[in-house]
């Protein structure tokens, strides 16, 4: 048999997908992954021992928030994505609520040519559909570097936010690909705010922005997405009545998707805000444990599609201030896989599911092309990880610039040694090596499904 001259070989690791489960090695050459299998008699430039870890494709995580341009005090596109690789991500969706919004070409321009250089990992942008941008859409949509347009129903301002039912008909109208949609129902939440009490406190804020609030907005963005033909995917779900509906649009073929977050499956009120008051403090929250165990449910039933970290740092002067001035929202990018792990580690969650819904299926979702999955012919972007180490995630360790996150103190189990990407070793032992090296996400058009079929 010929040997083969490998750029790198990953050996003897414990080759997953969400298919397959074997000790093996993985050969790479020129960025791509070029054999797997026994590669022990060939040879390479260098080769890492992977004995007793686990070797993964890289993290997808459709959902983040690098708040640049206008809000680099609490991230910046440098220092998100630096947590996200140091986290095993190596591919994120940024999504449009900066300053200005990502609601035009320029502006989407504009986030391309900040993130050339200085992005640690691949990436690419949601537009933002608005009330001023719907004759555009359909152009904007099919740009380079974005994966397609992202609708707020509720928790955003000015000209993001797309509440009426007529304004979402005529957006969802314009386009083909798949809508991530942030399902809370604004007049509800604008009429609950009176019921704020005398000395708020953090702990109101899933009573404020009640389940019901997330129920209508799903129940909604369901009927107008049956409507119009256009598939929709509804991001953190937070409430046990909503995996229900989404099962049944799946049912009816309506291209349904939904997103879960590690923290909504992880925290339960009012314990979060007891412990952490207003870091726990997210849109939608985190809600009760009969909701919690709502979500538990409906993952054991595979109702969600993808994991997502929604990722919306703070700094910790704005937490700081009392509910309801202090801000909505949490990192996450870079403690995603070793919470999901966690959860492995528990028992609660299957390895291979894991791996299906926080890399295969997110980029399956929105065409990624050549990412998300540990096969010859793909990108070389390659997570390995140590399954059985156990340590405490500490403040100093936070690679954000927001400088902290909820889950100081907690336990983990399953954290990242090495991370590969596009081919080239960019974490090794923990450490960070080289230099940014993250390039833009190219996307399918028309949009192409899991089942390798076209819409």
């Amino acid at each position: 048999m010929k040997n083969v001259n490998f750029d790198r070989i990953i050996r003897n690791g414990q080759v997953t997908t969400s298919t397959s489960i074997a000790v093996g090695d993985v050969g790479i050459i020129s960025g791509k992954i070029a054999a797997i299998g026994d590669l022990s008699h060939d040879s390479a430039a260098e080769i890492i021992d992977a004995t007793n870890l686990l070797v993964m494709p890289g993290v997808i995580d459709t959902q983040v928030h690098f708040r640049e341009p206008g809000l680099e005090h609490k991230e910046d596109l440098e220092s998100g994505s630096r947590a996200a690789l140091m986290g095993g991500v190596t591919g994120i969706l940024e999504m449009p609520n900066t300053n200005p919004t990502t609601t035009t070409r320029e502006a989407l321009e504009d986030k391309l040519n900040r993130a050339a250089g200085r992005a640690w990992c691949h990436y690419g942008f949601f537009v933002g559909a608005s009330t001023d941008n719907v004759s555009e859409l359909r152009e904007l949509e099919s740009l380079p570097g974005t994966p397609g347009i992202k609708i707020f129903m509720g928790s955003s301002t000015g000209t993001l936010l797309v509440g009426k039912d007529e304004e979402l008909r005529e957006v969802l109208l314009a386009g083909n690909k798949r809508c991530p949609i942030h399902a809370e129902d604004e007049p509800r939440n604008t009429e609950r705010k009176s019921l704020i009490s005398a000395n708020p406190h953090a702990r109101e804020h899933p009573f404020l922005r009640d389940a019901e609030s997330a129920r209508l907005a799903t129940e909604r963005i369901l009927r107008l997405s049956h409507e119009t033909g256009r598939p929709v995917h509804i991001l953190h779900i937070s409430t046990a009545l909503e995996p229900p509906m989404i099962a049944e649009a799946k049912r009816q073929g309506l291209g349904t998707t939904a997103e879960v977050t590690p923290q909504h499956l992880f925290f339960n009120a009012p314990d979060c805000y007891d412990r952490l008051g207003t870091l726990a403090q997210m849109n939608p929250p985190i809600r009760s444990q009969e909701h919690r165990e709502g979500l538990w449910k409906a993952l054991s039933e595979g109702v969600f599609d993808v994991f997502g970290s929604d990722h919306a740092p703070h700094t910790l002067e704005e937490k700081a201030l009392p509910y309801p001035k202090s801000p909505s929202g949490m990192p996450g990018v870079q403690t995603m896989l070793s919470v999901l792990l966690t959860f492995v580690h528990q028992g609660r969650l299957d390895l291979q599911t894991m791996i299906k819904m926080a890399c295969e299926t997110p980029a399956d979702l929105y065409g990624m092309q050549g990412k998300g999955r540990l096969e010859v012919g793909y990108d070389a972007d390659i997570v390995l990880v140590d399954q059985h180490r156990t340590q405490v995630f500490e403040r100093s360790m936070v690679e954000s610039k927001s400088g902290w996150s909820p889950y100081e103190g907690e336990s983990l189990t399953g954290w990242v040694e090495h991370v590969i990407l596009g081919g080239e070793l960019a974490v090794r032992s923990g450490e960070r090596v080289g230099k940014p090296a993250g390039q833009m996400l190219n996307f399918w058009s028309p949009l192409r499904h899991s089942d390798g079929g076209e819409r």
